[in-house]
């Protein structure tokens, strides 16, 4: 069973890493495909998310299983005195990249939803790949990884072990492609007729 790692931080966009845990949670549990061992985990064993959502991440970075899939959420932006949240503090943190460069060489694939395209990006993960994020991001992103061709039109982008996607809720629809990535298109279909989720076909 594939084990898959969604990292969380404070001021994390709900939907970012929700919608990809609720695709990847629900894979493979009925006639067709594998199940996929999904779980949280951050820097502090506490998380307030957007709109402080209370969330308790099933482990830390001391103590996990090793992922053989791992997703990097966005959300943030910059308090009225210029102080950075979520990702924008996150893609500054050193723990937070520490932890991401030392499960990317291992890691089967690594997945960033929105401006969690930034913190992949301060890790030089993003070089001399396609990559994309959050439309209001697109910038900072070209200015972060200016190696890096920005794809501003795509709802994700494939690098083969590296996957990007836009903002919100295009995470989903990454999510799907990693599954039928991972497991074929009729599994994937067969999860989203579960979730009836009409976009994906």
């Amino acid at each position: 069973m594939k084990k898959i790692a969604i990292v969380l931080f404070n001021e994390v966009e709900v939907l970012d890493f929700a919608g990809p845990f609720e695709v990847f949670s629900v894979t493979g549990r009925r006639a067709i495909g594998q199940p996929l061992d999904v779980f949280t985990i951050a820097e502090h064993s506490r998380i307030a998310a957007r709109n402080n959502l209370i969330i308790t991440p099933t482990f830390t970075f001391h103590n996990h299983p090793t992922p053989d899939v791992f997703l990097i959420p966005g959300g943030g932006g910059y308090h009225s005195d210029s102080t950075p949240f979520g990702s924008r503090r996150e893609m500054h943190n050193p723990v937070m990249l520490h932890w991401i460069k030392s499960h990317a060489e291992k890691a089967e694939l690594i997945l960033s939803v929105c401006t969690g395209a930034l913190i992949l990006a301060r890790t030089g993960l993003l070089d001399g790949l396609e990559a994309t994020t959050h439309f209001l991001a697109v910038n900072t992103l070209r200015e972060l990884a200016p190696q890096t061709r920005v794809a501003t039109e795509k709802r994700f982008t494939d690098n083969g072990r590296i996957i990007t996607s836009a903002g919100v809720s295009a995470g989903i629809d990454m999510a799907f492609h990693v599954v039928e990535k991972l497991q074929g298109k009729e599994v994937a279909l067969e999860t989203a007729s579960y979730m009836q989720y009409d976009y994906w076909k």
